[in-house]
């Protein structure tokens, strides 16, 4: 995880007093991020470390019953873009049914007692506790009661797509809008996995593929070919990506994320590839013959170096 002290349980923090928030902050979207800012603001007045309370799996995933497509951000990756904004530690509690039980006035008096926070940061639309009857209202009055401040920071909204979400960002990628989704997030979505050998077809066609087996809790953007970055080993390369099915080949379909890096050439076999996405270029379907196939993915190229700005080698 990121270089961050972070722990499961409340017992374990050794990071107090602090200021605190309390979120999912799945993605670390722009909302988040502007949260953060109203936390470090916080921490400095009060001269106290800053500390974010999440959970996991997510209260949502929890109830829904199934975590795969579901996160813009895995744990780990959630402590690294946290510390990234300023956030000096984090506690991701692990969410059961005893927590969904749990009264609000339960959850906010055991946090009190453990961390004597003076602040606690929270997004406009924050609620906690069992039903989620602690809203901002009862944060308030308790805070009197107990004698911490309660920071309200207001929404992030975007011309022509609103109030700045986890949902929203997850709904985009849903529908394959890449750069709604990177304008929500303030970076373009990521998801990165371990390289496997594939059967060779991509090479045959003269455009190699990494095949990427990544963890399926993570958001899968929808189906097609898309623009995009890729990492390898900390160094950046255009690439064109496609996640479907490979209706041309496949008689018996099975899900694949192949991922074409344009102007490379080496052996990724086994390696961690990273894959930013930028653009979502067309859908997924079916060629009559190879050499057509092949014609496509040659335009494909093409539009991606358009797309990412990346011309011909020299």
């Amino acid at each position: 995880m990121g270089a961050i002290p972070h722990w499961t349980a409340l017992e374990e923090v050794t990071t107090r007093p602090a200021v605190i928030t309390i979120g999912g902050f799945d993605g670390v979207h722009l909302g988040h991020q502007a949260l953060l800012r109203t936390l470090n603001e916080a921490a400095r007045h009060y001269r106290l470390p800053s500390l974010v309370i999440s959970f996991h799996p997510l209260p949502r995933a929890f109830f829904r019953g199934d975590e795969r497509n579901f996160y813009l951000t895995l744990p780990e990756e959630k402590v690294e873009l946290l510390a990234a904004h300023g956030a000096q530690a984090a506690l991701l509690l692990p969410f059961n049914a005893e927590l969904a039980r749990m009264r609000a006035a339960t959850f906010i008096q055991r946090l009190y007692e453990h961390l004597r926070f003076p602040c606690l940061c929270v997004g406009f639309n924050f609620a906690l506790g069992y039903q989620r009857e602690g809203t901002i209202p009862v944060l308030r009055a308790w805070g009197e009661r107990l004698g911490f401040e309660v920071r309200v920071v207001e929404p992030v909204r975007l011309p022509d797509l609103g109030v700045v979400s986890a949902s929203r960002i997850r709904q985009a990628l849903y529908e394959g809008r890449a750069r709604d989704a990177a304008r929500m997030l303030g970076r373009p979505y990521r998801i990165q996995g371990q390289v496997t050998r594939g059967d060779g077809r991509g090479r045959a066609l003269g455009f190699p593929t990494a095949n990427l087996v990544w963890d399926e809790r993570k958001v899968l953007p929808k189906r097609g070919v898309y623009a995009a970055w890729a990492w390898v080993r900390g160094q950046r390369h255009p690439a064109v990506l496609n996640i479907g099915y490979r209706p041309t080949f496949d008689t018996t379909p099975r899900p694949h994320f192949e991922v074409h890096l344009l102007d490379f050439s080496g052996d990724l076999y086994g390696q961690t590839l990273a894959v930013d996405f930028v653009e979502r270029l067309r859908d997924e379907r079916a060629f009559p013959s190879v050499e057509a196939l092949r014609a496509q993915l040659v335009q494909d190229v093409a539009r991606a170096r358009e797309v990412l700005g990346v011309g011909q080698p020299s």
